[in-house]
């Protein structure tokens, strides 16, 4: 094989660098701005305790998450009935990018302090910036309460017989 050959993988190579800085640029004009206004609407327009957090990590990744930060205010009189309830704050719904551009939406669950878990985190899917449309936004914050749902009240198996 010549040094020659070497030219189609080099412009391959150069093609790939570039498609990964147009995700990027791309999550950094309009898919952030999209997903925080998205989720700044749905936390204000339904106050049950959340916040609309953005995250900045080492070597330029970056989310956006909406997580349970506090109790829903309307519910805090049910909670003085039971002095010893304690609520757990920590679920959250993440929009992260990835290093190639595109965004990986998890859901984290609540931890509960010296309580085995198998897993807290749930993979929602992956998508290209591009992709990312108010409706699948609120498709995934859908998704994330549901599972919340499950998680706070847990359907009970039912036993046949004893």
């Amino acid at each position: 094989m010549k040094i020659e050959h070497l030219e189609e993988r080099v412009i391959d190579y150069r093609n790939s660098i570039k498609t990964v800085v147009d995700k990027r640029m791309l999550w950094k004009t309009s898919t952030r701005p999209l997903l925080v206004k998205t989720l700044q609407t749905i936390t204000e327009q339904y106050n049950i305790g959340w916040k609309v957090q953005e995250l900045s990590w080492i070597h330029n990744n970056e989310a956006v998450n909406i997580t349970f930060d506090s109790f829903p205010p309307e519910l805090i009189d049910c909670t003085n009935l039971i002095p010893a309830y304690q609520f757990i704050p920590g679920g959250a719904l993440v929009f992260s990018q990835s290093y190639n551009g595109d965004i990986y939406v998890v859901m984290i669950y609540p931890e509960i302090e010296n309580a085995p878990q198998e897993s807290n985190l749930i993979e929602l899917g992956i998508y290209a910036p591009k992709s990312l449309t108010e409706k699948l936004i609120v498709e995934k914050v859908d998704e994330f309460l549901k599972e919340m749902i499950r998680w706070e009240v847990p359907q009970l198996k039912n036993k046949v017989g004893f």
